[in-house]
């Protein structure tokens, strides 16, 4: 005799799931946002890779205003995680060669021993990351998956004529990447928990 619990029981035990590993994943980003660090990324990446297996996995869906709170949830994960993400794959990436200015931008042509400011190329980068997060995010969840399209190709005519130094292509690439990639798995686990 195989015992099986009821749909109700299942929606209910995987909303509480999603949820507390979604907060977990959620503080972890936060309290890496000023100074990027390698350990609490990898975890809060493997409990939202975690909970997307789940998901994926789950016979029932979350009912539909758990599914409001986790798609808001999401939406603040994947747009303020993919920052402290971002920038720690663009540093391991680059070896500590590039050095990031406030907004976001990258300083090259810069050397140290002579005190010389560089050139600044790849201004406001933050905000741009955190824009691109939100309009993916929103996209996937919302059934459009081809605004990721339209995201990338007005990235890049914007940023084209900054691409010329090896730097800024290099960083403009993984970090485009990495940033979209984080969006796109927590916007993936939310779209498959509440459609």
């Amino acid at each position: 005799m195989v015992f099986a619990l009821p749909e109700a029981l299942v929606a209910a035990i995987l909303s509480i799931f999603l949820f507390l590993v979604m907060c977990g994943a959620l503080v972890l980003v936060v309290v890496s946002l000023r100074r990027p660090t390698t350990l609490p990324l990898i975890i809060a990446t493997g409990l939202v890779v975690l909970a997307l297996a789940v998901v994926i996995v789950s016979p029932v869906n979350v009912p539909t205003i758990m599914g409001l709170i986790l798609a808001l949830l999401g939406i603040a994960l994947g747009v303020v995680g993919g920052n402290p993400l971002t920038r720690r794959i663009l540093e391991i990436a680059t070896h500590g060669r590039v050095h990031e200015t406030s907004d976001g931008g990258i300083r090259v042509d810069a050397t140290p021993d002579d005190g010389t400011a560089g050139t600044v190329l790849l201004r406001g980068g933050t905000t741009i990351g955190y824009l691109e997060r939100v309009a993916a995010v929103i996209g996937i969840v919302a059934g459009f998956p081809e605004a990721l399209a339209v995201i990338v190709a007005v990235k890049g005519v914007g940023r084209f004529s900054e691409l010329a130094s090896a730097e800024a292509r290099e960083r403009f690439i993984i970090g485009t990447l990495a940033s979209l990639l984080w969006a796109c798995v927590v916007a993936a686990l939310v779209r498959l928990a509440i459609w």
